[in-house]
């Protein structure tokens, strides 16, 4: 990782252009395009911009219910009284719940695993927010109110090892466990579903 002290030296564009490639998506090019329009531009935009930053830095945590990203104690979706509690649909990311949301469909609740298991890559169940989950499961009230836990990793191989392993957890509490439908692509990663697909894919659902 490269830290400030590390660039001692290096002109200010350079470590402005340098700082925006290590974000995902941004080659140097654009890189490069962000910084001089940064610069061009008057003085709040940049002030605006390094404010937000820092204060999501400073105030974003994880939901003590879901563990999706919130700035109090748990997420606009916990905090949404309308929410059907008979269902927790259990994705990989952030994104992944976003684009859940985008269908407009789903109106049930959701639990972040902030990744996959990936034995490939040294990932192991311990490395996922599974603890909560289960945490939330032996509440009484959560689970007199749960009918179903929808898995929603997606469809990679990972993604299926991490279904597998979430369905041998679950049974002991005797919870219908399904998997969302193959209407999502073989190796496709749910963020890049188109809504319609995606809204289908969770409306047919399968039991796992």
């Amino acid at each position: 990782m490269t830290h400030r002290s590390d660039r001692l030296g290096e002109d200010p564009i350079s470590g402005l252009v340098n700082a925006l490639r290590r974000l995902p998506g941004i080659g140097e090019r654009t890189a490069t395009r962000l910084t001089f329009f940064i610069l061009h531009e008057e003085e709040g935009i940049a002030q605006d911009l390094a404010e937000a930053l820092l204060e999501a830095r400073e105030k974003i945590r994880l939901c003590q219910t879901c563990c999706n990203l919130t700035d109090q104690e748990e997420c606009v979706v916990c905090r949404d009284g309308r929410r059907d509690p008979s269902l927790i649909c259990v994705v990989e990311r952030i994104q992944d719940l976003r684009a859940i949301e985008a269908t407009g469909d789903f109106r049930g609740t959701y639990h972040v695993l902030h990744g996959l298991i990936s034995p490939l890559d040294g990932v192991g169940p311990d490395d996922l927010h599974l603890r909560e989950l289960i945490t939330r499961l032996q509440d009484s009230e959560t689970r007199e109110a749960l009918d179903e836990v929808i898995v929603a990793t997606s469809p990679t191989v990972d993604g299926e090892t991490t279904a597998l392993y979430l369905q041998k957890l679950l049974s002991p509490f005797g919870i219908q466990v399904s998997r969302i439908a193959s209407g999502v692509p073989i190796g496709g990663d749910l963020e890049y579903t188109d809504r319609v697909t995606l809204a289908r894919a969770i409306a047919q659902r399968r039991a796992m």
